[in-house]
């Protein structure tokens, strides 16, 4: 359970890089802005997360957090990944940041229950985790972040976290319970994608 996770975090900490440098290059940012950018994106959640639960953040404790969101930027500049129109619309692409989103999600909500939060704690921190890191950087940048406006995504997290706090109510979690859970949350994710999603916006045009 322990290795699957690990990956899957390796997997999302690889996309997120990748999405927190493609927007930097959109707003010309020089390459320390790239770094921060990237790194933000890809570490800031848990950072916020681990904050919140009062204890070092991982990404200070753990050497392949860092090593990761590296070796993926010198890889990006490497094949010019920057200069490939629709990185992000890739089904490689979407695939990673997808298990990255319900790996962070899961961690997050699972961290809360350890840490005995109500429901709407680990509503949060698992929300937190997930998407923070692009809050963090779209804030940076001074735009709206990308997860209030974009399609079916943040909800996901919060999905992952309802189903987790259902679990842990009815039964004791195990690695099975998590697993259909992750399993579940990514193909909800991926057929949100195909299908263009979104939820319901409010218009407040007036006739």
């Amino acid at each position: 359970m322990f290795d699957l996770v690990v990956a899957a975090d390796i997997l999302g900490i690889i996309a997120f890089t990748l999405s927190g440098f493609l927007v930097g290059v959109r707003h010309k940012l020089d390459i320390l802005g790239l770094l921060i950018s990237a790194s933000i994106t890809a570490l800031g959640g848990g950072i916020v997360r681990d904050v919140i639960l009062t204890r070092t953040p991982f990404a200070f404790n753990e050497y392949y957090p860092a090593i990761t969101v590296f070796i993926t930027i010198f890889i990006a500049f490497l094949f010019r990944r920057h200069l490939r129109e629709e990185l992000e619309r890739q089904w490689l692409f979407v695939l990673s940041d997808t298990i990255g989103l319900v790996a962070f999600s899961i961690t997050g909500a699972l961290l809360a229950l350890e840490y005995n939060f109500n429901f709407f704690g680990v509503l949060i921190l698992s929300f937190l985790t997930a998407v923070g890191g692009g809050v963090l950087r779209d804030t940076m940048i001074n735009q709206v972040p990308a997860v209030l406006i974009s399609d079916f995504y943040g909800s996901i997290a919060l999905i992952v976290a309802v189903l987790l706090i259902l679990s842990n109510t009815l039964w004791d979690l195990n690695t099975l319970s998590v697993t259909l859970i992750a399993t579940l949350a990514v193909t909800l994710r991926l057929v949100a994608y195909t299908k263009q999603w979104h939820l319901p916006k409010l218009n407040m045009d007036t006739q």
